[in-house]
């Protein structure tokens, strides 16, 4: 295992500095290819290893000692990069939170008092997880990358080609996400995290206009403010605590619901702090949006497997010290509220990429909302919504990229009867937006799972965010369906190429599979994983839920293939479908009550005058922002007393 990990976070950084010399396309290509090949096989050679034991492990790096220094050295590399570039961008102020979290960690790790002695990396079930969902679905982004690269810099001629430094950054990204997922050290854990920070950075702001930099700032400054609070969190830990040991860190906050002391949970308040930055939560949500700058690629990648899912991961692996006291209180309500504000406004956007941007701070907040919960059920609910989402949201995103190559445009209302003019990709396109809110999929059986689970506990202001904000959900998903089954004429030219298609029709294939193993995969890897968080096995999806579930992907995905079995062969028939006079016989047109020949428009409402963001995103952050510091308050009162 210690070698398969060494390989995995070692490997995409040298993957990365060759790609940032190659100048041939069809060579760096190949070398995508074949990086992103090795990495799958041994995210699954990880995975494999672990099934034989299922045994947590710690351990070392091969050389630590010397690794201790390089991490420190690129904490320092880090803080000069900020430093230069915010100078540069005439945005000084930023780079004072680099220098500051740099300095403190430094100091610990230069100056601090002695800590007790323990490994750097440790391998588990919620490890393994993450290891699979960067190792698939995050390296199938980068094939899908390759060849929507191309496409994009032939239709967007205004963009400089900095394919080099795109690729070379995602490698970085994917050997930062296995550093952090492994760490614990949180010394190494922090440079990983603040990795991730600057890539997404770096990535946001590809294309160089004022627009991209400016949201590409936006974002470093929101990150590095969350990558402040691991650095309070390191200095705590060192002092008080005399641990830089992730998992001792978590069990003193666990010990505080047995009387200990109390400031034990200002660590953790400060690492969920950096969470809720990370995962993109009121009054962060911000940074998240102006992510889609960006190419789709990096959009996808930074919704669906790194960087949110970092936020979400650190949320679950201290979900267990968040358990019933005020810093648990400050997550899941914050979690909640995003989740319904999130949805709301997502019903307010026409822009596809918009809507999947706030569906994913919504669903984000509702995995935070779970995670902060800190019960067996909630958390078991949390990791199926990653799975569901990770996969789910990268297709979609992947999608609305191909078709806006393929239209000019990534309006929901220009996707007008996509059915029947990119049939491929308008069929992804829908098992995509169906693993994200129909039955049986698991994002549906996951916010069941979770509002039963808020319900026994009675939190009442949670059910109603988890009630609402899904009820909301249906109609942004269900006005882009119907948009794209519905009538129209035009053909395109379908331009998606077959690296684009494999990714594309993997992830779908994955929905599907997700779906039908549901069970299994609860069974065998998420019930495990709770229990080794918990200490008891709960069982969550019982017999007869299996049996409905059965049921419902048999009705789902065997009886519309019965139906074009029975049917395909029968004539067409040319339908005139009933407008509002007399149709004229193209479905374009009607005679009205004037004897006026009109043309037919047809549009959703968007309600953008009740729910969009110039109506709810200040106040949203601002009640945000109000939720925190009050916690934030108790939680640091506590320690000073």
């Amino acid at each position: 295992m210690e070698n398969v990990i060494t390989l995995l976070i070692g490997l995409p950084f040298v993957v990365a500095l060759l790609l940032a010399f190659v100048t041939s396309d069809k060579v760096r290509g190949k070398i995508v290819y074949l990086g992103g090949l090795v990495l799958l096989i041994l995210s699954v050679a990880a995975a494999v290893i672990w099934f034989g034991s299922r045994q947590t492990v710690t351990f070392d790096l091969p050389a630590s000692e010397v690794l201790n220094y390089l991490v420190l050295g690129g904490d320092f590399f880090l803080m000069f990069l900020v430093i230069w570039l915010s100078v540069k961008h005439h945005k000084t102020i930023i780079s004072v939170l680099s220098i500051v979290q740099t300095l403190m960690v430094a100091w610990v790790e230069l100056f601090g008092p002695e800590v007790a002695e323990s490994h750097h990396m440790r391998v588990d079930w919620l490890t393994i997880i993450m290891l699979l969902i960067i190792g698939i679905i995050g390296v199938l982004i980068g094939v899908y990358a390759v060849g929507y690269m191309r496409g994009y810099h032939m239709h967007h001629k205004e963009v400089g080609d900095r394919r080099r430094f795109f690729f070379a950054m995602i490698f970085v990204f994917y050997g930062a996400m296995y550093g952090l997922v492994t760490s614990m050290n949180i010394l190494w854990l922090d440079f990983f995290w603040e990795t991730t920070s600057v890539c997404s950075f770096l990535l946001i702001g590809y294309t160089q206009t004022q627009e991209a930099v400016n949201n590409s700032f936006r974002a470093l400054w929101m990150n590095l403010l969350g990558g402040l609070g691991i650095a309070i969190a390191i200095v705590y830990a060192a002092c008080m605590q005399h641990t830089v040991n992730l998992y001792d860190i978590i069990d003193n906050g666990v010990l505080v619901a047995l009387g200990a002391d109390p400031g034990n949970l200002l660590p953790i308040a400060m690492l969920a702090f950096a969470a809720l930055t990370k995962s993109a939560q009121m009054p962060f949500s911000s940074w998240l949006l102006g992510a889609m700058v960006a190419p789709t690629p990096s959009s996808a990648l930074l919704h669906s497997a790194t960087i949110v899912k970092a936020g979400v991961y650190m949320l679950i692996r201290i979900s267990v010290a968040m358990s019933g006291n005020s810093v648990g209180e400050m997550v899941y309500l914050i979690g909640g509220f995003t989740f319904f504000v999130g949805s709301l406004l997502a019903i307010a956007q026409s822009d596809g990429k918009k809507v999947l941007a706030y569906s994913t701070i919504s669903n984000l907040g509702l995995i935070t909302a779970c995670a902060g919960m800190g019960k067996q059920e909630t958390v078991w609910a949390a990791l199926f919504l990653i799975l569901f989402h990770a996969v789910s949201k990268s297709v979609l995103f992947q999608c609305v990229g191909a078709i806006e190559n393929a239209t000019g445009s990534r309006d929901i209302e220009d996707m007008q009867g996509l059915a029947t003019r990119l049939p491929k990709l308008a069929l992804v396109l829908l098992i995509g937006i169906a693993g994200m809110f129909l039955a049986p999929f698991g994002m549906l059986i996951s916010k069941w799972a979770a509002l039963k689970a808020f319900v026994d506990v009675k939190s009442t202001i949670m059910v109603l965010f988890i009630v609402f904000g899904s009820a909301t959900t249906v109609f942004y998903w269900t006005k882009w369906m119907a948009k794209i089954l519905g009538f129209n004429e035009k053909r395109e030219n379908d331009v998606t190429q077959r690296s684009e298609y494999a990714s594309l029709f993997f992830h779908a294939a994955s929905i599907i599979l997700l779906c039908l193993f549901f069970p299994a995969i609860s069974y065998f890897m998420i019930e495990p994983l709770t229990k080794e968080l918990f200490g008891t096995s709960v069982t969550v999806i019982t017999e007869g839920n299996m049996v409905v579930m059965i049921i419902m992907a048999v009705a789902i995905f065997i009886v519309p293939l019965l139906i074009y079995a029975v049917t395909r062969q029968r004539k067409k028939y040319d339908v005139i479908a009933y407008m509002g006079g007399i149709n004229v016989g193209d479905n374009k047109s009607f005679i009205d009550s004037f004897g006026e020949e009109m043309e037919l428009h047809v549009s959703n409402w968007y309600m953008e005058e009740w729910l969009g963001e110039k109506k709810l995103m200040l106040p949203s952050i601002i009640l945000g922002t109000l939720i925190i510091i009050v916690f934030l308050g108790v939680v640091l009162g506590g320690a000073i007393r």
